[in-house]
C-alpha cells in the first residue's frame, strides 16, 4: 500500500477505475471485476457523478449507483477508498457552492454511504472564484461528508492559486492531483505540474494510464504472433477486438508508439509480466505517483493489471521505456 501524503489513507498501487461502470461493463460484469479486485487485494476505486453520462440513455451517476450497490452488497464499505467528483456532471457543470452542495449529497445517495474518502474537483471552473469552491469543500470537511479533497484537470497556475488560497483563507487543502499520463502522453504532467506536485507533497494519481487500452499492446497492425509480454493476439485478431477504446487507442500507432511497444514486450517479456502491468510500473517509478488509474471490463483485463502492485523496475528498464517514449 502506498500513502496519500497528509492523509491517513493508504491505498492499493492500482486503482480501479469505474468509468466502464454501467457503460462498457453492465452491473454483473462490474460486480465481478470489483469482487476480482477486492479479492486481490485492492481497495481504492475513482468515479464520479458524471460516470457515465455519454453513454446512450444515461444521465450520470450510473457508475456510482453500481458501486454503491455493490459496496452494500458486499458489506464491504469500510474496506475501499472511495473517490469520485464533481464539476462536470451536465447540469451541474461548474465548482459553485450551490453546486458542490447539491451533487455530494446526490453522490452520498447512490454510494449508499455517508462519506466520501477524497472528493474531486473534477475540472477548474474559471468562472467561478477559487476561494468560493475550497469554502464549499472546507465545508463538507468540517460536516464529516467527506474526508480529504482533491483536484483533477487543473493547470500548475491554477492549482498553485488554489493551495495558496487554502493556506491564507486557513481552508480545507487540496491532497492530491489526478491528470492525464502515460507513456505516449508525457507532455501535460512533465514539468511544472509534476514540480509543484513535489514540492507541495500531492499525491499524483494519473488516468488513462494505458492509453485507452494502447500500452496492453493489443491494438497493432502486424501480423502473426502473439505479443511477448501479455499474450494478446496482434494483427488481423488485434483489429477485432471488442472494445469502445480502439479507436482512441490506435491514433498513438506512430513510430514513437511502435518503440513503446517494442520495449514494453522486451521488458514484459524478461520479467514474465504482462505489457498493461510493465507500463503501469513505469508510472508508479515517476516523482510523487502513489496509485494508477486503470480500469477494467472483465476480471481477465483485471487479472493484465494487478500484478503491478508487486512490480518494481529497476533504473535501466525505467531508462529504456524513458528514451522510447521521449
Amino acid at each position: 500500500m502506498n500513502k496519500i501524503p497528509r492523509t491517513d489513507l493508504d491505498v492499493f498501487p492500482l486503482c480501479l477505475g469505474g468509468n466502464v461502470f454501467g457503460w462498457s461493463a453492465d452491473e454483473r460484469q462490474s460486480f465481478a471485476v470489483l469482487d476480482a479486485y477486492l479479492e486481490g487485494g485492492g481497495n481504492f476505486v475513482d468515479t464520479a457523478d458524471m460516470y457515465s453520462s455519454w453513454a446512450p440513455g444515461n444521465r450520470g451517476g450510473e457508475s456510482e449507483a453500481i458501486l454503491g450497490r455493490w459496496m452494500k452488497a458486499r458489506g464491504c464499505r469500510d474496506r475501499v477508498v472511495v473517490a469520485t467528483k464533481v464539476g462536470k456532471l451536465p447540469g451541474l457543470a461548474n465548482l459553485k457552492a450551490e453546486t458542490i452542495r447539491r451533487a455530494i449529497d446526490d453522490s452520498l445517495a447512490r454510494l449508499q454511504t455517508d462519506r466520501i474518502d477524497l472528493y474531486y474537483a473534477h475540472a477548474d471552473d474559471p468562472t467561478t472564484p477559487i476561494v468560493e469552491t475550497l469554502r464549499a469543500f472546507d465545508e463538507l470537511v468540517r460536516a464529516g461528508k467527506v474526508r480529504w479533497i482533491a483536484a483533477s484537470n487543473f493547470t500548475a497556475a491554477r492549482l498553485a492559486e488554489s493551495l495558496a488560497t487554502s493556506k491564507r483563507e486557513k481552508l480545507a487543502r487540496y491532497v492530491a492531483y489526478q491528470g492525464h499520463y502515460n507513456l505516449v502522453h508525457r507532455r501535460d504532467y512533465e514539468g511544472e505540474l509534476a514540480d509543484l506536485c513535489r514540492r507541495e507533497e500531492l499525491g499524483f494519481l494519473p488516468y488513462y494510464a494505458l492509453a485507452q487500452g494502447f500500452l496492453t499492446g493489443k491494438y497493432r497492425e502486424e501480423s502473426g504472433t502473439q505479443s511477448k509480454g501479455g499474450s494478446v493476439p496482434t494483427g488481423a485478431a488485434a483489429a477485432k477486438v471488442d472494445s469502445v477504446r480502439a479507436a482512441g487507442a490506435r491514433r498513438y500507432l506512430d513510430e514513437r508508439g511502435r518503440r513503446v511497444l517494442a520495449e514494453l514486450d522486451s521488458i514484459a517479456s524478461a520479467r514474465r509480466a504482462t505489457m498493461a502491468a510493465v507500463a503501469l510500473a513505469w508510472l508508479l517509478a515517476r516523482p510523487a505517483v502513489v496509485s494508477v488509474i486503470a480500469s477494467a471490463r472483465t476480471p481477465g483485463q483485471l487479472a493484465e493489471l494487478m500484478p503491478v502492485a508487486q512490480l518494481r523496475l529497476a533504473p535501466p528498464e525505467v531508462g529504456r521505456l524513458d528514451a522510447a517514449s521521449d
